[in-house]
């Protein structure tokens, strides 16, 4: 989060920057009250509406419902340097303060896997010495926002409902009671029915780049999520006329990157369930002494592991339970919809290829590669190749899947994961890829020439001009607020010390990368996952 320190500094460096500009004989701006206005004038063309037409028309919400407001630390706002999820009210009273040694704390939060809210992670990609802020020298020239909800109710039918059903069910049959540590399920109700403070977030960070542009952005999201980063991003109330919010529809037979899975047979099939397989396995070992330890307290309700596993999302009981359901989901994501399932490349291959599309401004044209939305994606109105900033609203999973496409490999190090112990090395975790408010930011910059041997540890010491006064455009990736490195790309492999690769490079290896992905053998031959499974990079090999 910003400190008074910080913003401080912040305000020095501007003043001194006002002085500069002063003894140069700049024009004096200190308290001006002159700032950029948006929307820019002129720019809203109530003719273009028809092209994106609302909720109340889309249809297709989905299945996650509304209900009571969520436990506050679901509801935590992002800051935009995400270091903890404060500030939080405690239930109750104070939290409890867990810890696996005398001098290591343990942070529950953060082993809810993709149920954990998103924190800055600076160096967790392998690049220790970057940081989100653009490299000395460089000046920012686009930015692509892929971005998760914020934290939101549980889909119907997941493990907390399930869990509420079998003590309603029991209560009015054969009766329910609970003693001890979990005597207050007794008086629980479940009340949980089914994105704006990272609105907030990317606007201090990115909207410079909307001055000079004229017209209005195209937002995207699917029609299971509402745009409140649209609201946090330009402002309430006049967000509504700020952009064109244009709203993908997900569900059963239609195409959408933003939801891949729809137009993909083998991804809702046996191959869909290999994560929830390597789950149920691992949840078997970590759990077996815990249904023992908890059945004397409860009476009416049989627990076996996976009930187990479904209070988890409820109370906490000891730390190396908490690391185990961490790990349960890290499985479910790794082999569901990471690098361990053969669909995962071709499923993240939509939007990889929309990306590649915008990067080179070339309108695409081969809808039958990937599950992009031909009728959306064909149009330059729905989708606009110019300009400076791009935001899509998806899903978790749908993020697992682009990481992969993109081949992001330092995320994969480590191999598959064991479905029956942890990875002493591992290196893939669901609460760094795809914690609730996860981003996947794409920086374009235009920089100083870096020398091609280039690899020293600080930005401030990494450029080596090759002629005077030249310049090349670079792009790199920010998960979360961490530099991943492109090394799983051709023409990006060796890392730069900023994660920086030169955009025709990486336009090239991303093009070399799509080229690969079978989406045809992919999503529709008859085949069965390997066994063991040893995929690491989304794809299965023929």
């Amino acid at each position: 989060m910003f400190s008074a320190s910080r913003l401080l500094a912040a305000l020095c460096a501007a003043s001194a920057l006002l002085l500069t500009e002063a003894q140069s004989g700049a024009s004096i701006i200190a308290g001006s009250p002159v700032s950029a206005v948006w929307p820019p004038a002129n720019a809203t063309d109530t003719a273009l509406d028809i092209f994106f037409p609302d909720a109340s028309e889309i249809g297709h919400p989905g299945a996650t419902p509304t209900g009571d407001e969520a436990f506050a630390v679901q509801t935590a706002p992002s800051a935009p340097l995400k270091e903890d999820i404060l500030p939080l009210i405690a239930p109750g009273g104070a939290q409890v303060v867990i810890s696996d040694n005398a001098t290591t704390p343990f942070d529950v939060a953060r082993s809810w896997g993709n149920l954990s809210p998103y924190w800055s992670l600076g160096g967790a990609w392998g690049l220790p010495n970057t940081s989100e802020i653009i490299p000395a020298g460089c000046e920012l020239t686009q930015a692509h926002l892929l971005h998760r909800h914020g934290a939101r109710y549980p889909t119907s039918g997941g493990p907390p409902a399930v869990f509420a059903s079998k003590i309603q069910a029991a209560a009015n049959s054969t009766g329910f009671n609970a003693t001890g540590p979990l005597a207050f399920l007794n008086t629980w109700t479940y009340e949980l029915g089914a994105e704006y403070d990272l609105g907030v977030a990317f606007r201090v960070k990115y909207g410079n780049l909307l001055k000079g542009f004229t017209d209005l952005p195209v937002f995207r999201t699917t029609s299971e999520r509402t745009l409140n980063f649209a609201a946090g991003f330009f402002g309430v109330p006049t967000y509504q006329t700020a952009y064109h919010q244009s709203i993908m529809i997900e569900d059963t037979g239609f195409f959408s990157s933003l939801a891949p899975w729809n137009s993909c047979p083998n991804a809702n099939n046996a191959i869909s369930s290999l994560g929830s397989l390597a789950s149920a396995n691992w949840t078997a070992v970590y759990l077996n002494d815990t249904v023992a330890r908890l059945q004397p307290f409860i009476e009416g309700v049989t627990l076996d592991t996976a009930t187990v596993m479904q209070m988890q999302m409820t109370c906490a009981y000891e730390t190396e339970e908490w690391k185990g359901f961490e790990y349960a989901y890290d499985l479910s994501l790794w082999y569901g919809n990471g690098p361990g399932n053969p669909v995962t490349a071709s499923l993240g291959a939509a939007w990889s290829a929309e990306l590649l599309a915008r990067l080179t401004q070339t309108p695409p044209t081969n809808f039958t590669a990937t599950a992009m939305n031909g009728t959306l994606d064909g149009s330059n109105i729905t989708f606009p190749l110019t300009q400076p900033l791009y935001v899509d609203a998806t899903h978790d999973t749908v993020i697992s899947t682009i990481t992969t496409a993109l081949n992001l490999t330092t995320m994969a190090a480590a191999g598959p994961l064991p479905v029956d112990r942890v990875q002493p090395n591992q290196t893939y975790f669901g609460n760094q890829v795809v914690p609730f408010g996860s981003n996947l930011i794409a920086q374009v910059m235009s920089c100083p020439t870096i020398a091609s041997n280039s690899t020293t540890a600080s930005s401030s010491s990494s450029y080596a001009p090759a002629a005077a006064d030249s310049t090349t455009q670079y792009i790199r990736f920010l998960l979360n607020d961490g530099v991943v490195p492109l090394t799983g790309l051709a023409h990006c492999e060796t890392p730069n010390s900023d994660g920086l690769c030169a955009l025709t490079n990486f336009v090239q290896g991303l093009a070399e990368r799509l080229a690969e992905i079978d989406f045809e053998f992919d999503c529709f031959a008859n085949y069965s996952a390997p066994v063991p499974d040893l995929i690491v990079d989304g794809r299965m090999k023929k």
